[in-house]
């Protein structure tokens, strides 16, 4: 062969290890009460990192969903074809109960694990964790009508996926899927025009168009119409119990940036069959407990993008050479990766502790419930905007390698900005953090519990004091909002992280010693310490 076609200086593929050996996940789990869970997390981390799973993630988006609205006859069907490893990734997905399982499983820390093992899972492909988050989702908004909570909340639960349109209550196993947004509303669900009109049996026929319905071969959704005492929240079955296909019509599934893998879709509703979930007029008051339960999967799966980011460039920076020396070695490369894996430590620390406090709140700690509010609405809106940067920065330092399908930074990059946009995007996420004011105190409880610890933290505590102090007003939300989750990441960091990424953090996050792009920390910053985490 000549010698202008032997390849040399090129990154072997980043197969064959174990995608939960990552301290920042490891550490949570414990911390937060689900030790009991590092052995299978290991075992699913292993085959996340497998070749096979590497492919199936690939494939996924290769060939994505394809709409049937008619059968060779002309007969209405409204079925959407997958490729068969989508099918793959979501029977691991649901095995591993990274879908509604916590719901009955009565150990301590159980949404922490689950929560672990959805990051680990989302770094194969994030698509299909769609449906799996908001099955996991729909379980608190379900229980608002304890007759239907119990009819299908054990199936929701079940680790079995079973696919295909048959009645719910004849399937092994559910997916839940949710139809909010309405194409004259968008995040504006009060603007809702769908209708419903109540009828003898105690069901209603909706009849409308939403404009986003994601997931929509699930088995069950909920949906927000027009009922006569106000905007409501119903459970729409696609198969009805006596075998009809509900008039849940599927129009065309959106052409996405990223995300190629899940379909999302337009729908009609004709006259569909639904009930009530909790009362008429309270449909956001219901349906924003499933929305505050995906809030947490925005957030571990914006950390998890980023974990796979700073995995992917450090292990190209490790096995790359140029001008003499391997990448991870030249100092400015070195900063690079240390800045991109303080961010994924940091937004890795501060999910699993959203996690914790999800285990604790559901136990009936008021306390960790109203962290939890705002703690989920100030990281939603912070998480979701770091994975897009973190996302670009990761690519580029692949270099042109990265620019390529092949290397997968693209379709990592597509999928960065959805977890933001998803459910309101940044603007919809700042003002709820104006609502959730209500637990100001707790968020300040937590993070008071470093104060002391590192001086350069006492002062961005005692920054959004001030803050806080003078109001909250709209036009400022946003620098609010980045003050609170940066000061929360912070305190996590400085009382349980790495010293080395505490204090890199907290110097560049917190002091203002940092640039603009990504790899400005300043230069006494322990670069080598830090990226011996990634590696």
């Amino acid at each position: 062969m000549s010698a202008t076609h032997v390849v040399t200086n090129q990154v072997p593929p980043l197969v064959g290890h174990d995608v939960a050996a990552d301290a920042a996940l490891v550490e949570g789990l414990h911390r937060h009460g689900a030790g009991w869970a590092e052995d299978e997390l290991h075992e699913l981390g292993r085959l996340a990192g497998s070749e096979e799973a590497q492919e199936q993630g690939r494939l996924a988006n290769a060939y994505p969903p394809v709409l049937r609205t008619h059968d060779r006859y002309g007969n209405r069907i409204d079925e959407v074809e997958y490729h068969p490893v989508y099918h793959e990734l979501m029977t691991v997905a649901v095995e591993r109960g990274m879908h509604a399982a916590p719901w009955r499983d009565e150990r301590p820390g159980a949404h922490t694990a689950r929560a672990a093992r959805f990051y680990t899972w989302a770094q194969v492909e994030a698509g299909h964790g769609c449906p799996i988050s908001m099955t996991y989702a729909v379980v608190p908004a379900l229980r608002n009508n304890p007759e239907l909570a119990t009819r299908y909340e054990p199936l929701l639960a079940a680790t079995v996926y079973d696919p295909g349109l048959r009645v719910p209550d004849t399937k092994r196993g559910l997916t839940a899927g949710m139809s909010m947004t309405e194409k004259q509303g968008g995040s504006d669900v009060r603007a809702n025009t769908t209708r419903a009109v109540p009828r003898a049996d105690g069901s209603y026929l909706l009849t409308g168009h939403k404009w986003f319905t994601s997931a929509p071969m699930c088995d069950l959704f909920l949906v927000l119409a027009q009922a006569p005492g106000g905007l409501s929240c119903f459970m729409l079955p696609r198969v009805l119990p006596d075998g009809t296909r509900n008039r849940m019509h599927l129009q065309r599934l959106k052409d996405k940036l990223g995300n190629k893998s899940n379909a999302s879709s337009e729908v009609e509703y004709d006259e569909a069959v639904a009930w009530l979930v909790g009362d008429e007029g309270q449909g956001v008051r219901t349906i924003i407990q499933m929305v505050n339960m995906t809030r947490l999967d925005c957030c571990v799966g914006a950390a998890a993008g980023m974990r796979l980011g700073v995995v992917q460039a450090t292990h190209h920076a490790t096995h790359r050479s140029a001008f003499g020396a391997n990448l991870v070695d030249q100092p400015l490369m070195a900063n690079v990766l240390a800045d991109l894996a303080v961010e994924s430590e940091a937004a890795t620390t501060l999910a699993m502790r959203l996690a914790g406090a999800t285990d604790r709140a559901m136990a009936g700690d008021e306390t960790e419930a109203a962290f939890r509010r705002l703690g989920l609405a100030v990281s939603k809106y912070w998480l979701t905007k770091r994975a897009s940067a973190h996302a670009s920065e990761a690519l580029e330092c692949l270099g042109g390698n990265g620019y390529v399908e092949d290397s997968g930074m693209p379709r990592l990059y597509r999928d960065a900005p959805l977890n933001s946009i998803w459910e309101g995007s940044g603007n919809v996420a700042a003002l709820d953090v104006l609502r959730a004011m209500g637990g100001v105190e707790a968020f300040l409880a937590e993070v008071d519990t470093a104060a002391g610890a590192d001086a350069r933290l006492d002062s961005a505590i005692a920054d959004v004091r001030k803050r806080l102090a003078a109001g909250p007003h709209q036009a400022s939300a946003r620098r609010l909002v980045e003050r609170m989750a940066l000061t929360l990441q912070g305190s996590l960091l400085v009382r349980f992280g790495h010293p080395a990424v505490a204090d890199a953090f907290c110097a560049s996050r917190l002091d203002g010693d940092w640039g603009v792009a990504f790899g400005t920390l300043p230069s006494g910053a322990d670069t080598k310490a830090i990226v011996s985490r990634v590696l």
